[in-house]
């Protein structure tokens, strides 16, 4: 039983995978309200299953990219969640996430690219191939800096039409689609330790 759950985008996100597929599944669409929903959405999907706590024999959590607020909120659910259970937690990078279910739904073939909101007019980026193996690290930046004419999954292209021209979906993270690609080694497994790419919004002032 593998729980998974994802706050990098302003979506709140949660699955559960009992082994053969996603048995429940949750999702909140209001941004900045991440600590608030993640755990009703747990007890939600877990309910819905008819699961206990007790029963799961992992995590899986996005790591982002993602601004830091809401991917703390994420990682520290699911590391006191391990440490409680006694089970391991599995990081994503949720731009992966969104790339297998582009890849499963068969919005694109061949190489394309995720882009998602990285908020101050940037997108987090990143390069994938038909299969949805990631094929550079992930970066942030400008959209005209990291402009392309090819696809590109990811709320990033929505909101940059002009950079993006050729947007496909998903625009946001699903847990679903972690939880699959854990439970059935889809994805790379990561450390659950935030990646920011940049240096948090509040910072505390030199003295």
């Amino acid at each position: 039983m593998l729980l998974a759950f994802d706050t990098a985008s302003p979506t709140v996100t949660v699955a559960l995978h009992d082994g053969t597929g996603v048995v429940a599944a949750a999702t909140f669409t209001e941004g900045m309200r991440h600590g608030e929903q993640l755990a009703p959405l747990i007890e939600r999907v877990l309910a819905e299953a008819g699961a206990r706590p007790g029963e799961l024999t992992g995590l899986a959590v996005g790591v982002g990219p993602g601004p830091f607020t809401g991917l703390r909120v994420g990682l520290v659910t699911a590391r006191t969640m391990a440490h409680v259970l006694g089970v391991p937690v599995h990081g994503v990078c949720s731009l992966d996430a969104l790339a297998l279910e582009a890849v499963a739904e068969g919005t694109v073939s061949g190489d394309f690219v995720v882009a998602t909101d990285a908020r101050r007019k940037e997108v987090y980026r990143a390069s994938y191939d038909g299969r949805g193996m990631r094929l550079d690290e992930a970066v942030v930046d400008k959209p005209d800096v990291l402009a392309t004419d090819g696809p590109v999954v990811g709320e990033g292209a929505r909101l940059y039409p002009d950079a993006f021209p050729d947007a496909r979906g998903p625009q946001r993270p699903s847990a679903a689609w972690l939880a699959r690609g854990v439970a059935e080694g889809r994805v790379a497994v990561l450390p659950p330790e935030p990646l920011y790419l940049r240096r948090p919004d509040a910072v505390a002032r030199a003295r």
